[in-house]
């Protein structure tokens, strides 16, 4: 016999997949930051020590990066999959009172 698929538990992977391939995101761009950082002042320091010209590319990166972790781990977004979800069955309810 075969097996039915079921969409909901395929759904809930494609998602559990999306959100585990974010936060691999995040974890590179952290540690790309993490290694570019010293570099950056190593770099200031054997030329020119006298203007500290790392620390525009050490906090405009660092914005970056903690704007990133903010979409991540704690903004779902304005239109992000909760608001999605809601639209959808707001969507469905509306057709499905027009055909009652």
């Amino acid at each position: 016999m075969e097996k039915i698929p079921d969409f909901e538990t395929d759904k809930k992977a494609i998602r559990a997949r999306k959100r585990i391939e974010a936060i691999k995101g995040f974890y590179q761009h952290l540690f790309a930051y993490c290694l570019f950082t010293p570099f950056t002042i190593f770099i200031n320091y054997k030329t020119y020590w006298d203007y500290k010209w790392f620390w525009f590319s050490v906090i405009g990166w660092g914005i970056a990066v903690v704007i990133h972790a903010f979409v991540v781990f704690v903004h779902k977004g304005t239109f992000g999959r909760e608001w999605e979800e809601r639209k959808i069955e707001e969507l469905m309810r509306k057709e499905q009172n027009n055909w009652d």
